[in-house]
């Protein structure tokens, strides 16, 4: 390994396979030894209309093996219509129709042909179906698309897939790689639930491109909170997070997808694809900057962060928890209901648990601090009426903020500042209170509420109608709501994230956008300190105490300058 804490890996698809010779496989291999170093190699046997030769797979095998360097084998199930399958078939980006039983002798024959020559075969993000084809219409029957597609590809998964390859290959491991497009999985048949019994291990895409423009509306985040999800979901066993080049259109947007997937402790940082990576200049400060990342993460704890419930086979809010995590706020989804946790935040993704209520209110009862969003509200607020919850209830109006108060402070007031839209909350005043208001005119409505219940609080969060807007809200308001999220450690500060961990640890990002310049942010706590270390430096960073304003008193924390470049990352640790 050419570093201690992670693998370097590149994907070589069969296009790029069938058409290598070996004086071009060392030349490559060179170029990608002196800049990243590389560890593994994923070559694909089978992708679209191309099952690359046996001759040429064990040429770049035995060459690459030669070097040091590992490789497994990979596939991408798409294909064109075959001989003898039914026609007419409309199949996004050519996915397999798999109630055709041309198509599923291929699949299971592509799967033995891969396992016949390597012990670990990943499946490439195309791994899915989205065919409507008739016979696919009648197999479906009265079931809906989801409950069809569930049941299709677990079998798919079982008797085309990994026990044909495990016959011809006992030892081989087989690797599902999923999406960078989690809120959509279960409209298409990805089952992270029902795999993680029938394959090995899995992968995931970590690939966040140019977020104002890539298709899926992808947050940078994502390129850390996916790893940190599908860790989760599969605790020991996610192989890596996989980025690309496309749509990005400067190098720190290329850069940031490797750091952020570095930070959540991903085992494999794959490189897609060879031929995108050769004389690439984006490659040019990789090496330098993974390696900084490798001394930082030595010695570095197990990632933690608020913990984000979202359910299998959910959606709704979608990447919101991602947009928080750009405000500083530590955040780490996961499936399972955090229900050991002090602190939560439910999103509109977790109503999608049709027993989410009753996990809530056992939660929260039992002395948890809850915090929902206005989207879980609208979605649940019926059933958290019936619980004694709380009053409050998303009336369907929108209110235009230009003005902030922060209802717990005399001088709490932000004026002026650029509309935001948000939906009205309506609740039953002194029932509940509003930490935050957001108003313009005479009128305002609540955008932070909280509420007792049992020996626990509930907390409402308001979210704009357009997500981006998120990073339109001044900062005091946010910071009021990070120091009530976790007020032993925050950070006050814009576009950028805080990676926390288990040792006490934790990483300072600021994201490369337009416009944006060297800030210097506060980092808080609650907890008596000597002062913040600079985990690189050794530096003893000043430590002084203030006086925060919150209900109607003022709360003595510490704080810490430091000034955060875009591009660069931070390790710090309060010393105690």
């Amino acid at each position: 390994m050419h570093y201690r804490n992670f693998k370097t890996v590149v994907y070589i698809p069969a296009a790029i396979a069938s058409s290598m010779t070996e004086e071009k496989l060392c030349s490559d291999y060179g170029f990608l030894e002196r800049y990243v170093g590389l560890d593994k190699v994923y070559l694909e046997t089978h992708r679209g209309d191309i099952d690359v030769p046996e001759e040429q797979l064990l040429m770049i095998k035995r060459t690459l093996e030669d070097n040091g360097v590992a490789v497994s084998g990979g596939i991408t199930t798409i294909i064109p219509d075959l001989e003898g399958s039914e026609p007419g078939k409309q199949r996004l980006f050519n996915t397999f129709c798999y109630t055709d039983s041309v198509m599923r002798a291929k699949a299971r024959e592509i799967s033995e042909a891969a396992a016949r020559l390597f012990d670990e075969v990943i499946l490439d993000d195309f791994y899915f179906t989205n065919c409507t084809c008739e016979r696919c219409i009648r197999e479906k029957g009265s079931r809906d698309w989801v409950s069809f597609r569930r049941d299709l590809m677990r079998d798919v998964s079982k008797e085309l897939i990994v026990r044909p390859a495990k016959a011809v290959n006992p030892n081989v491991r087989m690797v599902v790689k999923y999406p960078n497009w989690r809120e959509s999985y279960h409209f298409t048949g990805y089952l992270p639930k029902d795999q993680q019994d029938i394959f090995d291990a899995t992968y995931i895409g970590t690939e966040t491109r140019s977020p104002r423009y890539a298709d899926q509306h992808l947050p940078e985040y994502l390129s850390y909170s996916l790893v940190r999800y599908i860790d989760n979901a599969w605790p020991g066993r996610n192989g890596g997070g996989w980025f690309d080049t496309y749509q990005c259109w400067s190098a720190d947007r290329y850069l940031e997808q490797a750091y952020l997937t570095a930070f959540a402790k991903a085992r494999e940082l794959m490189f897609f694809q060879w031929s995108d990576l050769i004389d690439n200049y984006f490659l040019g400060g990789m090496g330098i900057q993974l390696k900084k990342i490798d001394d930082m993460l030595d010695d570095t704890g197990d990632p933690t962060g608020i913990p984000v419930y979202i359910p299998y086979g959910s959606s709704g809010e979608n990447h919101l928890e991602m947009r928080l995590g750009m405000t500083g706020i530590p955040v780490d989804p996961t499936p399972g209901f955090p229900s050991e946790r002090k602190t939560i935040l439910l999103t509109e993704s977790s109503a999608s648990d049709p027993l989410v209520i009753d996990k809530l209110e056992s939660f929260v009862r039992s002395g948890g601090d809850a915090f929902i969003t206005s989207g879980f509200l609208l979605r649940t607020s019926e059933k958290l009426h019936e619980a004694g919850m709380t009053e409050a209830y998303v009336s369907g109006r929108k209110i235009n903020v230009t003005r902030y108060q922060l209802t717990g402070d005399t001088a709490g007031y932000v004026d002026n500042m650029k509309p935001v839209i948000f939906p009205e909350i309506l609740h039953g005043n002194n029932a509940s209170w509003s930490l935050i208001n957001g108003g313009d005119g005479d009128y305002h409505t609540p955008l932070f509420l909280r509420s007792t219940y049992g020996r626990g609080r509930l907390y409402i969060l308001s979210v704009p109608d357009n997500p981006s807007d998120i990073y339109s809200i001044p900062q005091p308001v946010t910071d009021l709501i990070k120091r009530t999220l976790d007020p032993s450690l925050y950070v006050s500060g814009k576009d950028l994230s805080m990676f926390t961990y288990d040792d006490g640890s934790f990483f300072l990002y600021r994201y490369v956008k337009n416009n944006i310049r060297p800030d210097r942010v506060k980092i808080y706590t609650d907890k008596e300190v000597k002062g913040l270390q600079d985990q690189v430096t050794g530096e003893l960073i000043d430590t002084g105490i203030e006086n925060i304003r919150e209900n109607w008193q003022d709360k003595k924390v510490y704080a810490a300058v430091v000034t955060m470049v875009p591009g660069v990352f931070r390790k710090f640790k309060w010393i105690r």
